[in-house]
């Protein structure tokens, strides 16, 4: 702070203090010097001008994001693109679903085609520097995976040895296939296809000896395309370190901070024990940090520029982070897939908030 900021302050405070009553000074100091957010760009001010986001999801990801024959999508990146919606607007729906390839997503972003990518893609330090692009909190931990048909006897990706092997390009799996194999001293022969249903075809044509992918997308494809999903195994070795974030572009802090702090609202909302169901009991509350959440104590809601009860539309409207999980990828899924890595941190996993206060 320079010294005209330093002299500034102490005025404040010297006003505030003849102002108010010494117990409540420091809360209300804190607020007064946070009223005003930062200054806006443009993304969160088009946004906010349009009345809806444009949020760039899969063409069709069982799971995570993909359209029902009536044209509503849903799955966990999807989820996400509502719950900052509801954030920003009070409003869930106040979203357009732009579907994009692996190959699209990227230049999508980068061209203001879409405002937010949610699109189970893994933050990686080339995508966060020379793409131009920030990434919000991880919303899925995973690792990219094998799957083979259970009639091959195979077991472990060890066995995989000179087989063919079906992978999607434009994504790291392409390149992680070639890390694993060349530092295991195996050879392979690979099948690169760019649309994820040709690749899903010819894998259960059975063209490839096995197919590569993020061990969630595997059972995805397991799930929605398999004539019986019985009869393929997804091998147990993790192969690299897929951390699922939704992304924005560099130049709008205001709008990386709007949508960083949803996904954190729906972590902290599980860890407190607050769920779509109960937010509106949850009102009521003395805990301290439930009043910071839920806009009961006011300001959280003018630093991020949006309305007070931001994460209380987020939670009443969308879940908590355990909700998103369950009904989208979890217990309450075809997929079925267990928490592990995704459970809060309070149970061995690695989702975790910082305080919101």
């Amino acid at each position: 702070m320079d010294l005209w900021g330093r002299r500034l302050q102490e005025r404040l405070e010297r006003t505030m203090r003849r102002l108010i009553p010494t117990a409540a000074f420091g809360l209300a100091l804190t607020f007064a010097l946070m009223a005003g957010p930062a200054e806006a760009g443009a993304v969160f001010n088009a946004v906010k001008a349009r009345g809806f986001i444009q949020c760039g999801v899969n063409v069709g990801l069982a799971g995570f994001s993909a359209p029902n024959a009536r044209g509503t999508w849903s799955g966990l990146d999807v989820d996400y693109c509502r719950a900052v919606a509801a954030a920003m607007f009070g409003d869930a729906t106040k979203v357009k679903f732009v579907p994009l390839s692996a190959q699209q997503r990227f230049s999508a972003l980068q061209s203001g085609e879409v405002d937010l990518l949610s699109r189970n893609t893994t933050w990686t330090l080339t995508r966060d520097t020379a793409n131009g692009f920030h990434f919000a909190p991880i919303t899925f931990f995973d690792g990219q995976a094998f799957m083979v048909a259970k009639k091959s006897g195979i077991k472990s990706a060890a066995e995989l040895n000179g087989a063919t092997i079906c992978a999607q390009t434009g994504t790291t799996t392409e390149l992680n296939l070639a890390d694993y194999f060349r530092s295991h001293g195996l050879s392979y022969q690979p099948v690169i296809v760019e649309a994820l249903a040709e690749m899903n075809a010819i894998f259960f044509a059975g063209r490839c000896d096995a197919v590569t992918s993020d061990a969630s997308q595997l059972a995805s494809i397991r799930a929605a395309d398999a004539s019986n999903p019985d009869d393929y195994i997804i091998l147990p070795e993790r192969i690299s370190k897929e951390p699922f974030a939704p992304a924005v572009r560099h130049g709008d802090d205001q709008w990386f901070e709007l949508v960083k702090w949803t996904i954190f609202a729906t972590i902290d909302a599980e860890e407190l024990g607050i769920s779509s169901k109960t937010v509106t009991d949850f009102l009521k509350s003395s805990n301290p940090s439930i009043q910071r959440l839920l806009g009961e104590m006011p300001g959280f809601g003018a630093a991020l520029g949006v309305d007070e009860k931001w994460a209380y539309a987020v939670i009443k409207q969308v879940g908590n982070y355990g909700e998103i999980f369950d009904r989208n990828v979890g217990a309450g899924s075809r997929l079925k897939l267990e928490r592990g890595l995704n459970a809060l941190w309070t149970a061995g996993g690695l989702q975790y908030s910082p305080p919101l206060r």
